[in-house]
């Protein structure tokens, strides 16, 4: 399972206006922000955003210029496939290290949606020995308990980290995983196609031109 919160899109007008630098076109600029404070292409800048979109990487800099945060809530395993992701992103997460023993084990910290019963049942297991070093833990301090929570800790367990992306990147994890088999990728680019003109800068920029 995958969630996605406060997701905050940023320095679009500049990104913009930056487009327009190498032929001093800013004249032709006609987008500005509604009266909800969001920023709006006017059908000058939409169109030549489009064009540089399609045109390739080289040619739509100013992509790397939008910048979008957004709080994501994901499985270890999850996380493993968006870590090949380092360039143009950040990423603050919540620790596993130190906070593993600051609050009860239960089957709402682990993505088991799409477990058959078997494999629930072991996780109820697991998750049940997690909570008993836990419990020791908590008396003893013993790091030998520590790592032995670290070690044992599946990887469909959730973690949350604040990401910082760009909407270049956006484009490359976008055609890379839409047709992954993970369901949280599908989770992921619906939300990428959520994004404002996602359509006309994101995921439709390899439709026929």
């Amino acid at each position: 399972m995958l969630r996605v919160d406060k997701t905050a899109v940023m320095n679009m007008e500049n990104a913009l206006r930056g487009a327009r630098n190498p032929l001093n076109s800013w004249a032709r600029s006609d987008s500005a922000y509604g009266d909800d404070g969001q920023y709006l292409l006017g059908e000058n800048d939409l169109s030549l955003a489009m064009r540089l979109a399609r045109a390739g990487s080289d040619h739509r800099k100013f992509m790397r210029q939008i910048f979008v945060s957004v709080d994501i809530t994901a499985p270890l395993y999850w996380w493993k496939e968006f870590d090949t992701y380092k360039v143009g992103t950040v990423a603050n997460s919540t620790s596993t290290m130190h906070k593993i023993h600051a609050k009860p084990f239960s089957a709402d910290d682990f993505s088991c949606d799409r477990m058959n019963g078997t494999a629930r049942a072991c996780l109820d297991g697991v998750i049940a020995c997690l909570e008993q070093l836990r419990q020791q833990y908590l008396q003893t301090k013993d790091k030998e308990i520590w790592y032995s929570m670290i070690q044992l800790l599946p990887t469909s367990y959730e973690q949350m980290r604040t990401v910082t992306m760009n909407y270049e990147n956006l484009v490359s994890m976008y055609y890379a995983r839409k047709d992954h088999k993970l369901a949280e990728w599908h989770v992921f680019c619906d939300w990428i196609g959520s994004l404002p003109y996602a359509k006309e800068l994101i995921t439709g920029i390899r439709d026929e031109k």
